[in-house]
């Protein structure tokens, strides 16, 4: 697209709805640039969608920078797992263990529809697949190696059933959206806990139902936390040796149960959790009950407020959360530093030149 525009081949001055999807994406593959570079191009009146299942402080960033006054709209809270999909976390020994739980269970899987296991290295997933084909399964191959061309190939057979599973790096955790994928098999932990979230989200697509299956060994520890925090925001349950596992890690069990210096427990609410500024939060009844001496009580939290039904104190909230994270497109102040730092350069630039000129 920018050799095209570079060519003048093309432009963007007709485009008036410009959508990103997946921005994070193509930011963690190095394109942020080339991102950059097409929305300048792009017309100012025009349109502009951001869509991500993970939201990053980088993707924030160019939120601000390319969208006229944004609008956040989150569908559960963000980065947390898809509840219609049910997740299944087991926590195995070393070795072939995970080999034998997939040979055995792979039948009951694909009686449920398709199956999608995912691999972290291309090694080990052209391995996997070449011993399942060696059991007579019909498999299917995806990673990065893999010319488009070919990909392309692998996702429509997939797609139309000709192969009931596929083995798969990272390559597939987004953008596949395949209905009839019943079922999810991280084979391997993925490197970090939005790709696990992409990974899992295969499945359960459009209101469907599905399973995810993680296969987690004891050298895993470190992400075992994560799971456990994912899982609760899920509102699914823990297994008891998933949470065991995690209770290994110093960083686990210091996140999880801070204790002393004034610092209160932190009871069932995650790996993580963060209390966030608003009504119901724990800072602003703290900050009442010092002026006050006394409990809030609802009557006195909306004179607080100065609201008194639900809907105004939800829209307090929100602009409570989110007030500091966005900046509008009718504050110019950010405009005008850039412009400064712009004018700097330049006159830096001649100042330079005029040097040379003179040597």
């Amino acid at each position: 697209m920018i050799d095209l525009i570079k060519a003048k081949a093309t432009n963007l001055k007709r485009v008036t709805f410009l959508v990103l999807d997946e921005a994070d994406r193509m930011f963690d593959m190095g394109f942020e640039p080339q991102v950059r570079s097409i929305c300048d191009h792009v017309r100012p009146d025009r349109q502009t969608l951001m869509f991500s299942a993970t939201f990053k402080k980088k993707i924030e960033r160019l939120a601000r920078d390319v969208l006229t006054d944004p609008v956040r709209i989150i569908q559960g809270e963000l980065g947390e797992a898809n509840e219609d999909v049910t997740q299944i976390v087991l926590v195995m020994p070393a070795g072939p263990a995970k080999w034998v739980w997939l040979t055995s269970k792979l039948v009951e899987l694909l009686s449920a529809g398709s199956v999608l296991i995912f691999v972290t290295k291309k090694v080990n997933a052209e391995e996997l697949a070449n011993n399942l084909k060696l059991k007579e399964y019909e498999v299917a191959l995806l990673h990065g190696d893999i010319d488009q061309n070919e990909r392309s190939k692998v996702i429509l057979s997939f797609k139309k059933k000709e192969v009931p599973i596929l083995v798969a790096t990272d390559v597939a955790a987004r953008g596949l959206d395949i209905t009839h994928v019943k079922t999810v098999v991280n084979y391997d932990i993925a490197r970090d806990i939005d790709t696990h979230t992409h990974r899992i989200g295969r499945t359960g697509r459009a209101g469907e139902k599905g399973i995810a299956y993680t296969l987690v060994t004891e050298k895993d520890k470190e992400f075992a936390g994560h799971l456990v925090r994912n899982l609760e925001g899920a509102n699914q349950a823990v297994p008891q040796a998933l949470m065991d596992l995690a209770m290994q890690s110093a960083w686990f069990r210091k996140s999880r149960f801070k204790q002393g210096k004034g610092k209160k427990v932190n009871h069932g609410q995650g790996l993580g959790f963060r209390e966030r500024p608003g009504l119901g939060s724990d800072e602003m009844f703290s900050k009442s009950n010092r002026s006050n001496s006394t409990n809030i009580s609802h009557s006195s939290l909306a004179k607080f407020t100065g609201q008194t039904d639900r809907l105004s104190a939800m829209k307090s909230a929100f602009q409570a959360q989110y007030k500091s994270q966005f900046t509008a497109a009718t504050d110019t102040a950010w405009k005008m530093s850039i412009k400064d730092e712009t004018e700097s350069s330049e006159q830096k630039s001649e100042k330079n030149r005029k040097e040379r000129k003179r040597s």
